[in-house]
């Protein structure tokens, strides 16, 4: 573990981040539960080193680019003070953590500031939702069993589930060559779906965010199908799926990054791809796939899902 500030100094360099102080972390939920079902979401670091081709944080309105990388050095010192407050008003909240930058990036291996985070959640008694694209939480089980035991759920979730530790394993496609390609600095797939069993062995909620689902890639019936197979072969409680999004027009964006690589690896699919993210005004695109392409997607994997049994919520 880290002893000084020193030390944490000299990691951050190493892995090339910089050091930011930030006055507020938590964002708070406005209107009813959403898609990760937190009261609050937060991260402890922005950009992120797993550079996915396809991450909607390129081009969008939440970072610069993923290229840039940034440690909030005093976020754990702000979670702490404002979790004590809410556990002494007697407030009670789910807290998702990696929406928008993953939280088990190699730089964890040394910095450890998520799991002095979940051992302030474990102090106040906080239930987490962590969502991740890596087998590094592994090493934080220790301490997410003593969250799961000790935690107290908001009144709204007592009835729907049962765990205070809820994990999502981000994934585009459970194959390592394809994977390879467009996320090729993240854990491999094959890494995450063994970290489901430790994860679903030590008793925790485990799920899957299928997200983003590749066009013409990992979205044909054959493909969808056996991924969902694969995933129930592992026993998930539950499959988050959503289509690709683009942002962006420079060579930094996701836009960019994610059709080059379309282009090199499945030319045959360029085109198709393209033509998904049409604009009714000439040489213009959308951020997201038609409509028609959106709803046909979602309906196949809920149908996918259904036939294995598995929830595409997550309670």
């Amino acid at each position: 573990m880290i002893n000084t500030l020193n030390d944490k100094t000299k990691i951050i360099k190493k892995y090339h981040f910089k050091e930011k102080t930030v006055k507020t972390i938590l964002n708070k939920r406005h209107g009813p539960r959403q898609l990760f079902m937190e009261d609050y979401s937060f991260n402890i670091y922005n950009g992120c080193t797993f550079d996915c081709s396809y991450c909607y944080i390129n081009g969008s309105k939440y970072a610069e680019d993923t290229k840039t990388y940034y440690v909030k050095t005093n976020a754990n010192d702000l979670l702490h003070q404002q979790l004590k407050n809410k556990a002494k008003k007697g407030e009670r909240a789910l807290f998702t953590i990696g929406s928008a930058s993953d939280p088990y990036m190699e730089i964890e291996k040394e910095l450890f500031m998520t799991r002095e985070f979940l051992k302030i959640a474990n102090k106040f008694h906080y239930p987490v939702h962590i969502v991740t694209k890596s087998d590094l939480i592994c090493r934080d089980i220790d301490i997410l069993q003593k969250i799961n035991k000790n935690s107290i759920l908001p009144m709204e979730l007592v009835d729907k589930i049962d765990e205070k530790v809820i994990v999502s394993f981000s994934f585009s496609t459970v194959f390592d060559d394809v994977a390879k390609i467009f996320e090729p600095n993240a854990p491999k797939p094959t890494r995450r779906l063994k970290s489901i069993k430790k994860l679903k062995d030590a008793g925790f909620r485990v799920g899957i965010t299928f997200m983003p689902i590749l066009p013409f890639i990992t979205d044909t019936d054959k493909v969808l199908r056996e991924t969902i197979k694969i995933f129930k072969d592992y026993n998930v409680d539950y499959i988050l799926p959503s289509t690709l999004t683009l942002y962006g027009e420079s060579e930094n964006d996701c836009r960019y990054k994610y059709l080059k690589k379309v282009k090199k690896f499945y030319p045959e699919y360029y085109d198709e791809t393209k033509k998904l993210f049409e604009s009714k005004v000439k040489g213009k695109y959308l951020d997201y796939p038609n409509k028609h392409y959106h709803y046909n997607l979602l309906k196949k994997v809920k149908n996918l899902s259904k036939e294995y049994n598995i929830s595409n919520l997550l309670y």
